[in-house]
């Protein structure tokens, strides 16, 4: 019942355009009653060959009601549709709301395929909450009160047979079609969420899947769970024909019923021959209203067990929160852990175990260490995505906790391996670091990043798009957008997370060089398992299995003969001794 009280209470500031749109559904079935009885009572009174005129009303209320049905639908569902485009657009933006903080933490064993299913598909099914679950059973009862108030007046047993049939319709049947269904609709949900992460997981992961052959074998996967979904979406249309069926039978007896008592009516002189017609027809075109009532369960379920899906993420508590307090501001632009330790969760393994360091304004530290030794861990806690379990981090003299996340990340700018780069052009992608950069900064930044030649070689210069995630470009071009948007940010402490890992040696010194000038006046903290240019560093830590095991300078750490000596020995071709 959450999920329904959140959708309701999104709905709550549009409740004048749901009011209009529930009228004007009523109104078009009005009309369509009106229709049908007029041309009913028409016919009638024509075979008694009355006087022209004497039709002349009657004539003018066919065209009447022919016209307004028409014109009421149109409205009503503009009308409709605007509340339903509306409320999904807040939906929308709620849910973005309450998954931006969620990032990455609490996103981090989320697959990509199932939170785009959440975005897309389960946001897109609550179009149905209004148009399929809502209004329906509240135009049904206008319909039910005003016509039966209309038969009332000729006999309140016809209204008794037209408030059966309505029961029967309204409520016997989606009792039996959600018997029937057993959970359909969550299932359907369920499966279609299952397809799309399968999907993406394959589009993903295509060039594997072909070069270990294993491309039919994912195929068959997402054929199986294809079909498991063809075959709930044949059992609704199924129930939908069933229930459609079941209501237009309802519709012909009631009206047969009507018939017959009116026949009754007619012999005893209790009501005229021409109103027959129209009584009967009436009461089977206002069954029109119940047609869409048999599918409200399912749709109900649908709507429940997507707005749950949506609502575990909107609602679930950010691994950081912001404190209530005023944020401080930092006597200087330094950086300090003390004695942290951090794990990624409970029962996990530590991470960081102790660890303590300090990088002076302006000044800077490199962490080295083999592949999940907690490099990358120590930016996760400075960024503050995740939250340390014990010690203390230092900013500028106050805890990093005083602070809000942003005006931390605004302080802060960033080169990892994995920049990624935007579907856009080029500018757009720069813009990304400052949106209200002028076109002289852009420039100079791609220039001080040595792109700016590159760029201009292209077609359409800064405005060429370079593919999703960047594929026009190189590693070493991708590597220096990068840190052209870093300058751009022009943000006092800069952070390089294996900023040049994955490049070939000469790309690897050319960016290295770039690097190291853009480290001039900033607070700099290197994270690698790639020690060139490591002389060039204040300090160095290594680290192992989340402890630092050594600190130091380059020349001291290689004299040690520990664990810096191996990584310097595997990684980096070893220079003779009295070159280091």
């Amino acid at each position: 019942m959450k999920s329904m009280t959140w959708l309701i209470h999104l709905m709550r500031p549009y409740w004048r355009r749901i009011l209009l749109a529930l009228i004007l559904s009523t109104l078009t079935i009005t009309s369509h009653i009106g229709l049908m009885t007029a041309s009913a009572y028409l016919l009638a009174r024509a075979a008694l060959h009355p006087p022209i005129l004497d039709l002349m009303v009657t004539i003018v209320g066919v065209r009447f009601f022919g016209l307004s049905r028409a014109v009421f639908r149109y409205f009503e569902r503009y009308v409709s549709h605007d509340v339903t485009f509306r409320v999904l657009s807040q939906i929308r933006v709620k849910f973005y709301e309450g998954l931006e903080p969620l990032a990455p933490a609490r996103l981090f064993n989320l697959q990509s395929g199932d939170l785009f299913s959440r975005i897309v598909a389960d946001v897109e099914i609550q179009q149905n909450f209004f148009l399929r679950v809502i209004m329906p059973p509240m135009a049904a009862l206008l319909v039910l009160c005003g016509y039966g108030l209309f038969l009332a007046n000729y006999d309140l047993r016809f209204s008794v047979i037209l408030a059966a049939g309505f029961l029967l319709a309204g409520l016997g049947i989606p009792w039996i079609i959600r018997s029937l269904s057993q959970g359909a609709g969550r299932r359907l949900v369920s499966l279609k969420a299952e397809l799309n992460t399968q999907i993406a997981d394959s589009l993903l992961g295509i060039t594997e899947l072909l070069a270990y052959g294993q491309a039919r074998t994912q195929l068959n996967k997402i054929e199986r769970t294809n079909e498991k979904l063809a075959h709930q979406q044949r059992r609704i249309a199924r129930l939908s024909a069933l229930s459609s069926s079941l209501t237009g039978m309802l519709a012909n007896l009631s009206m047969w019923l009507i018939l017959v008592l009116g026949i009754v009516l007619v012999e005893q002189g209790k009501l005229s021959g021409v109103n027959l017609g129209m009584l009967a027809l009436g009461a089977f075109s206002s069954f029109e209203a119940l047609f869409p009532l048999a599918l409200v369960p399912h749709h109900l379920e649908q709507n429940r067990a997507a707005a749950d899906r949506l609502l575990e993420l909107i609602k679930a508590q950010p691994a950081v929160t912001d404190q209530e307090s005023v944020s401080p501001e930092p006597k200087e632009m330094s950086l300090a852990f003390q004695e942290v330790s951090f794990r990624y969760g409970e029962g996990e393994p530590w991470a960081l175990q102790r660890v303590s360091f300090r990088i002076p304004e302006q000044g800077n530290l490199a962490i080295v260490g083999a592949s999940g030794s907690g490099k990358t861990s120590v930016v996760n806690l400075l960024l503050r995505f995740w939250e340390y379990d014990e010690g203390k981090i230092d900013w500028g003299g106050y805890s990093l906790r005083d602070y809000p996340q942003q005006r931390i990340r605004d302080s802060i700018g960033v080169v990892t391996q994995r920049t990624h780069i935007f579907n856009a052009t080029i500018r757009e992608n720069l813009l990304l670091a400052n949106p209200e950069a002028r076109e002289e900064e852009l420039i100079q930044a791609a220039q001080k990043a040595n792109l700016h030649d590159f760029i201009l070689s292209l077609p359409k210069g800064y405005d060429s798009f370079v593919g999703e995630g960047g594929f026009k470009l190189s590693g070493g071009q991708r590597q220096r957008l990068a840190i052209a948007r870093v300058l751009l940010k022009n943000a006092p402490v800069l952070i390089l997370d294996e900023a040049v890992e994955g490049l070939d040696p000469i790309t690897e010194r050319a960016v290295m060089e770039e690097v190291y000038q853009l480290m001039e006046g900033r607070t700099t903290l290197i994270i690698t398992h790639r020690l060139s240019g490591m002389e060039k560093m204040n300090e160095i830590l290594v680290l192992d299995q989340g402890q630092v095991v050594e600190r130091g300078k380059h020349n001291e750490l290689l004299q040690l003969e520990g664990f810096y000596r191996k990584l310097w020995d595997n990684t980096v071709q070893r220079p003779p001794l009295e070159d280091v």
